[in-house]
C-alpha cells in the first residue's frame, strides 16, 4: 500500500524519540474509526492547542487494546492503521503517537502510562478525553485519576460528553465504534455513514479467483480484505473501486458466499465488477467505498435468472452513483 500522505502531522512510534518542548494538550484512544465523536474530542483538543500555544496531540494504538486483552471477542476494525493515520491527519491534529500494544503494555498501570506517555513524552498541559473513558491495566485508569494525577503533574483534565451522530451532546444514539459496528452488520450504511462523517471503506489486494463473473460477461475484481477488518452484510451495493494511481471507478460490488454455485462456503467474498471498465487490477492495492444497499444475496435456481439480475445490478449501481 502506498504510504500515507502524512506531511502535516507529525508521527511518533516510539516514546523514546518524543520531544516534549513546549507541551502538548493531548487525547489518548483507540480512535477505530475516527467517526464524528472522536472528531468532536480532537476540534476541542486543537482549539484548547491553539489557545494555550501548545501543541495538539493523538495518543492512540498499534493494534486494537481488546485484541490482546480479550483476543476471543475483540471487534472486527472500521480501519487499518494506514487508514487511521490518514484520518487524523485530515483532523489537522499537530502530532500522533502511535503505541505498540502487546502483552507488556497491557500490564502496565494506568499511573505509570501516564508518566511515562502523557507527561514524559508529550509534556501534557491538558488531557482532553471522552467522560467514560478508561485505560490502564484493568481499565483502572479514569477520568478520576487523571484529574488526580494532574494536581500533581501540573495537566488539567476535560471529561467531554458523548456526541451524537451528528456530532452533538446526546443522551442516546451516540456516536461509537461499537454502534457503527452494528449498523454495518446489519446493512445499514447509511446509520454507520452518518456516525463516520463519510461512507464506509475498506482496503485490500485485488486477487486472482476462480473467473466464474468473467464466464457470466461480469469480470470482478476479488478484493482480498484482511480478515482483522469488518465487512458490511451479504448483499449487493453500489460503490467505488479506487486504484493505487488514485482513479476512482464506479462499481457494482457482490459480498456474501455466492449461494447459486457453492452449497457452503467458510467466509464472505468481496466482489467488485467495475462498471464500463476495460483491463485488470490483479494484485493492485485498492479501496472498496459502499455507498448504497441495493439487495440482499439470494440464491437463483438457474444461472440464466442470476444473469438477468447482475444486468439489473448494474444498473442501479449506475443510477446509485449518477
Amino acid at each position: 500500500m502506498p504510504v500515507p500522505n502524512l506531511t502535516e502531522m507529525e508521527v511518533l512510534r516510539d516514546v523514546v524519540g518524543c520531544r516534549p518542548g513546549a507541551g502538548s494538550v493531548v487525547t489518548i484512544g483507540a480512535y477505530d474509526g475516527v467517526h464524528l465523536g472522536h472528531q468532536a474530542v480532537i476540534a476541542e483538543v486543537k482549539r484548547r492547542a491553539v489557545a494555550g500555544g501548545l501543541a495538539s496531540a493523538v495518543v492512540t494504538f498499534d493494534r486494537h487494546p481488546a485484541a490482546v486483552v480479550r483476543p476471543e471477542s475483540a471487534p472486527r476494525l472500521l480501519t487499518d492503521l494506514d487508514q487511521k493515520l490518514e484520518l487524523l491527519a485530515a483532523t489537522g491534529v499537530d502530532r500522533c503517537l502511535v503505541i505498540a500494544f502487546d502483552e507488556a503494555r497491557s500490564r502496565e498501570p494506568a499511573d505509570e502510562f501516564v508518566r511515562e506517555v502523557l507527561v514524559g513524552c508529550l509534556g501534557a498541559k491538558q488531557v482532553i478525553v471522552g467522560e467514560d473513558f478508561h485505560f490502564g491495566h484493568q481499565r483502572k485508569g479514569n477520568v478520576a485519576l487523571l484529574e488526580e494525577m494532574g494536581q500533581d503533574l501540573g495537566f488539567e483534565v476535560v471529561g467531554l460528553p458523548l456526541v451524537d451522530a451528528t456530532g452533538k451532546p446526546a443522551s442516546e444514539g451516540r456516536a461509537s465504534s461499537t454502534a457503527i459496528r452494528h449498523a454495518l452488520v446489519a446493512g445499514d450504511l447509511d446509520g454507520a455513514a452518518r456516525m463516520l462523517g463519510r461512507p464506509y471503506e475498506v482496503r485490500g489486494i485485488v486477487a486472482h479467483g476462480d473467473k466464474r463473473g468473467r464466464e457470466l460477461g461480469f469480470p470482478t475484481a476479488n478484493v482480498s480484505v484482511p480478515g482483522d477488518i469488518l465487512l458490511p452484510a451479504d448483499g449487493i451495493y453500489a460503490g467505488w473501486l479506487q486504484r493505487a494511481d488514485g482513479a476512482r471507478l464506479p462499481a457494482a460490488l457482490s459480498l456474501g458466499r455466492r449461494p447459486t454455485f457453492y452449497v457452503e462456503a467458510h467466509a464472505s467474498l468481496l466482489e467488485a465488477h467495475i462498471l464500463d471498465f476495460e483491463g485488470d487490477v490483479y494484485d493492485e492495492h485498492v479501496r472498496v467505498t459502499f455507498v448504497q444497499h441495493l439487495r440482499g444475496e439470494e440464491r437463483f435456481e438457474r444461472v440464466e435468472d442470476l444473469v438477468a439480475q447482475m444486468h439489473r445490478d448494474c444498473e442501479a449501481a449506475r443510477a446509485a452513483l449518477r
